[in-house]
C-alpha cells in the first residue's frame, strides 16, 4: 500500500470517528446534565443499562432530515433524536428505539419516523422483541406533513407486528398528540411514576381548545393511566425500574409467535402442597378475602408479576411460573366490587387472555365471580358488549386453558372466567366451589316468588326455599356429575393439579377452519 493510500485511508477513518464522536454527545451536554439533576438517563445511558454489557449494535447512527425550512437547513439533529439497533438482554435478542430529549427535544419528524418504523420491521423479520423508550415533545411542526406522514409509517409497521413479536412501551418522558398512540398500540405500557406523561394533548392545548384547566400530573401522570384509563400495565419509580422491570417482564415471553416461553430451573416442588389454602377461606361464601395470597401459595416461589395492577382491581392479571414454565394468570379479587366482571375488568381480561394465546402462554384461571355487575350505568355503557370480549378471547384460544374454581362461578361469568363449555381443556374445583347459574337468594326470590307472597309464614318459606336451591345446586357436585367440573380437588392439592395439567397439555394442538379473526365487540 502507498503512503498516499494509506493517508487517504487515515483521513477517511479520522472523518468517521469524527462523526461518530459528535453524534454519540447527543445535543447539549447541559441537556444531558439537566435530566441526570431530574434523576432521568440519557437515551443512551437507557440502552447501556438495559442490554447485557457490549452487546448492542446500532442501526442508522447517520441518519439525517432533509427539511430546510424555518431554519432547519442549519439545524443539526444527533441521530434523528432517536437512538435505534439490536442487542441481548438476558442472553436474547431485543430491538430497541431510545428517543433522545436532548436532540431537538427527541421530536418525531420523517427521518425520526422512519429509523424507529425500521426498527419495528427489523425486529418483525428476526422474530425479536421489540422495546420502545418514547421520550419526545411531540410531532416536529416545522417538517409539516412529512412529520404527519411519518406517524403512519409506525402505526402500520407495529400493527403489522402486533402478534408475531412482543412489543413494550417504556413512557420515560413526555409522549403527547398522535404520538402517543405508538405506546398505547404496544402489548405492555411501562410509564415512570414522576417523568412519565402521555396524553392525546397537552394542558395549554385542552385549555385552549375546551376551556378546562387542569396540570400535565392530572391529565397525563401515572394516575391517569394506571387507575383510570387503564392504559398503563406497569408504574415504574425511575429509569432503572422501569427497565429492570421490562427485563424482568420480557423473560416470561417468547421472542416471537413461533417459539415456547422460555422455562427455567426451579427448585420448587411441582408436587409441593399447601395445607393451610382452605383456611383463606371465610366460613360464609360472600364474605371476601385476598385471591393474591392463594396464588402466591400455588406459583413457583411465591412470585407474581401482575399487569394493570392499579386499574378494575377486581380481575387480577398477571405471569407467574409453574415448574419453571410461564403461565398467564387471571383471578377475580372479591376485595372489590365482591369480584364482579364489569366493563374496565372485562376489557382488562380479555386483551391479556388474548395476549398469552399470541405468544403460547398458558392460562390458569382462578374463580370467585357472582356474575357480571348489572345495572343501569353498566347496561348504557356496554357491559353485554364488553363482557363479550372475554367470551371472545376464551373461544379463540388456543393455548392451554385451566380452570379452578375456588367459590363462586355463577351466570355470565362462568364463561367470562372460564369453564368447559367456552373452551377449557380441564375444570378443577375446591369443594367450597359455588357452581350455579344464579344464587340461592336470586332463583328462591324469582322462582318461588307467588309461594312466598302468598305464604302464612313468608319468612320460614323463603328460607326454606333458598336452602333447598342452595343444597341442589350451591356446589361443584352437579357440575362434576354431568362432567363440567373435571374433579373436586382437596385445595392443599392445587399446585399439583396444575402442573400436571400443564405438563398433560404441553403439546395441545388446535385445528379449526380458515379465516382472518373473528369478529370482536370492541
Amino acid at each position: 500500500m502507498s503512503s498516499k493510500t494509506h493517508s487517504k485511508n487515515m483521513e477517511n477513518l479520522e472523518e468517521l470517528r469524527r462523526r461518530r464522536e459528535r453524534i454519540l454527545q447527543m445535543g447539549d451536554p447541559s441537556a444531558v446534565e439537566k435530566r441526570h439533576q431530574k434523576g432521568q438517563m440519557s437515551a443512551r445511558e437507557r440502552i447501556e443499562y438495559f442490554f447485557d454489557p457490549g452487546t448492542f449494535t446500532e442501526i442508522g447512527m447517520h441518519v439525517k432530515h432533509r427539511t430546510t425550512a424555518f431554519g432547519m437547513d442549519k439545524r443539526e439533529v444527533p441521530a434523528e433524536g432517536v437512538v435505534t439497533g439490536f442487542g441481548k438482554v438476558r442472553g436474547r435478542h431485543v430491538v430497541v428505539a431510545s428517543e433522545d430529549y436532548t436532540a431537538m427535544a427527541g421530536t418525531f419528524g420523517e427521518y425520526h419516523g422512519k429509523k424507529f418504523a425500521r426498527a419495528m420491521d427489523f425486529a418483525k423479520e428476526n422474530g425479536w422483541p421489540f422495546v420502545g423508550i418514547n421520550d419526545s415533545g411531540g410531532a416536529r411542526l416545522q417538517e409539516g406533513v412529512d412529520s404527519l406522514e411519518s406517524y403512519g409509517w409506525l402505526f402500520r409497521s407495529q400493527i403489522l407486528a402486533s402478534g408475531i413479536v412482543p412489543q413494550i412501551a417504556l413512557l420515560m418522558g413526555p409522549c403527547l398528540g398522535g404520538q402517543a398512540y405508538h405506546p398505547i398500540m404496544q402489548d405492555f405500557l411501562i410509564q415512570t411514576k414522576n417523568t412519565g406523561f402521555m396524553g392525546i394533548a397537552g394542558p395549554a392545548f385542552v385549555k385552549t381548545q375546551t376551556g378546562e384547566e387542569i396540570s400535565l400530573e392530572d391529565l397525563s401522570g401515572y394516575k391517569a393511566h394506571a387507575i383510570k384509563s387503564g392504559q398503563t400495565h406497569i408504574v415504574a419509580e425511575d429509569d432503572k425500574d422501569a427497565l429492570d422491570k421490562a427485563k424482568e417482564l420480557l423473560s416470561f415471553m417468547p421472542s416471537n409467535n413461533k417459539e415456547k416461553p422460555p422455562r427455567i430451573e426451579t427448585e420448587d416442588d411441582p408436587e409441593r402442597k399447601s395445607p393451610d389454602l382452605l383456611d383463606l377461606l371465610p366460613a360464609e361464601p360472600y364474605q371476601p378475602f385476598d385471591m393474591y395470597e392463594i396464588i402466591k401459595r400455588i406459583v413457583d416461589d411465591g412470585y407474581f408479576f401482575e399487569t394493570l395492577g392499579l386499574h378494575a382491581r377486581n380481575l387480577i392479571t398477571g405471569f407467574a411460573r409453574f415448574n419453571g414454565r410461564p403461565v398467564g394468570i387471571v383471578a377475580t379479587q372479591s376485595t372489590h366490587m365482591g369480584g364482579c366482571l364489569d366493563i374496565d375488568a372485562s376489557d382488562k381480561g380479555a386483551r391479556f387472555i388474548r395476549f398469552c394465546d399470541l405468544f403460547n402462554i398458558p392460562l390458569v384461571t382462578l374463580h370467585d365471580c357472582p356474575g357480571f355487575l348489572i345495572g343501569s350505568q353498566q347496561d348504557w355503557r356496554g357491559i353485554l358488549r364488553h363482557g363479550a370480549k372475554m367470551l371472545y378471547a376464551w373461544a379463540d384460544a388456543t393455548v392451554p386453558l385451566i380452570a379452578v374454581m375456588v367459590r363462586k362461578s355463577f351466570a355470565g361469568a362462568h364463561y367470562g372466567m372460564l369453564d368447559k363449555a367456552i373452551g377449557a381443556d380441564l375444570v378443577f374445583a375446591w369443594p367450597t366451589a359455588q357452581v350455579a347459574l344464579v344464587g340461592a337468594k336470586t332463583a328462591a326470590s324469582i322462582i318461588f316468588a307467588k309461594e312466598i307472597k302468598e305464604a302464612e309464614s313468608p319468612e320460614e318459606i323463603r328460607v326454606k326455599r333458598i336452602k333447598e336451591y342452595s343444597d341442589l345446586y350451591e356446589n361443584p357436585y352437579e357440575a362434576a356429575a354431568r362432567g363440567y367440573v373435571d374433579d373436586v380437588i382437596i385445595p392443599e392439592d392445587t399446585r399439583k393439579v396444575i402442573n400436571r395439567a400443564l405438563d398433560a397439555l404441553e403439546n395441545k394442538t388446535v385445528s379449526r377452519p380458515w379465516r382472518k379473526y373473528s369478529n370482536i365487540n370492541l
